[in-house]
């Protein structure tokens, strides 16, 4: 009985292997299924299947074409950062081999965008609202003259700033810097000092012709047609009122500035040369 039994387990363990498998003891190799030993018992199973790759994410995402597409503008925005960068740097460095070569370049590059300067920062900042003023002399279609009321451009483009998030270049410095640029070819009498004198009262005539154009000055004070005649320009400065805990005292009576009226020329009269 008891060869017999060792003959019948012997027996069902080649049966468990098969003729073609080969005789491993108590791994049997078994394709595509998962074996679980615990003890003397063998459990057969199908295998678990392999975890899902995890999705690509941001570029790596992207085809192939897309890939290089980003590729090529990150470098562009990094070429273009290391040139602005630059030429930052080279406008606010001491004067040096390579400004002297390059100064106009970089002139072109900064201004009128990107002008550096240390109002901001200084010891004694700027505490002035300074508003450009103009009215006209209108000849109205009878050939009688009117003098419009003073408009605020200033006041125009503060309106048009306030609230906007990308407000224009012209809004925020045009009238701005005609103005600076006017006072620095001008001595305190209002006359011009240089060649560059005679050029800036052109632009800033210009400027302001243009605004009282778009304005519709001319209707307002005729109630028809006309054209302006000639131009006189005022400035109204008034000091900041000091915080509530300053002690400064300042005087808060505006001071104006006026200059000579201005004749227009015929070519500028119907709204200024575009």
């Amino acid at each position: 009985m008891e060869r017999g039994g060792m003959d019948a387990y012997d027996g069902g363990a080649n049966a468990r292997h098969g003729p073609d498998r080969p005789a491993e003891p108590g791994v049997p190799a078994v394709s595509g299924w998962s074996v679980v030993s615990s003890g003397s018992a063998i459990s057969v199973g199908p295998a678990e299947p392999d975890p899902p790759a995890a999705p690509r994410a941001g570029i790596a995402a992207l085809s192939l074409r897309y890939q290089i597409g980003v590729a090529l503008a990150l470098a562009v925005v990094a070429v273009g950062v290391c040139v602005h960068l630059g030429m930052t740097f080279l406008h606010v460095a001491p004067p040096n081999t390579v400004t002297r070569e390059h100064g106009k370049a970089v002139d072109d590059w900064i201004y009128p965008e990107f002008e550096q300067n240390w109002k901001l920062f200084a010891p004694n900042p700027l505490q002035q609202n300074i508003s450009i003023q103009v009215r006209a002399e209108v000849r109205d279609g009878e050939g009688g003259t009117l003098t419009t009321g003073w408009y605020d451009l200033s006041a125009e483009d503060g309106r048009a700033i306030d609230g906007n998030l990308l407000p224009s270049h012209t809004q925020q410095n045009e009238l701005r810097r005609a103005w600076d640029f006017f006072l620095a070819t001008h001595d305190g009498e209002n006359r011009p000092v240089g060649l560059r004198g005679s050029l800036s009262e052109s632009y800033l005539r210009r400027i302001v012709v243009l605004r009282l154009d778009r304005d519709d000055a001319v209707r307002a004070t005729t109630g028809g047609g006309g054209a302006i005649e000639r131009v006189q320009v005022r400035s109204r400065t008034s000091n900041v009122p000091p915080p509530e805990w300053s002690r400064e005292k300042v005087s808060t009576t505006p001071a104006y500035r006026e200059l000579p009226w201005w004749p227009v020329p015929a070519d500028e009269a119907g709204g200024g040369v575009r």
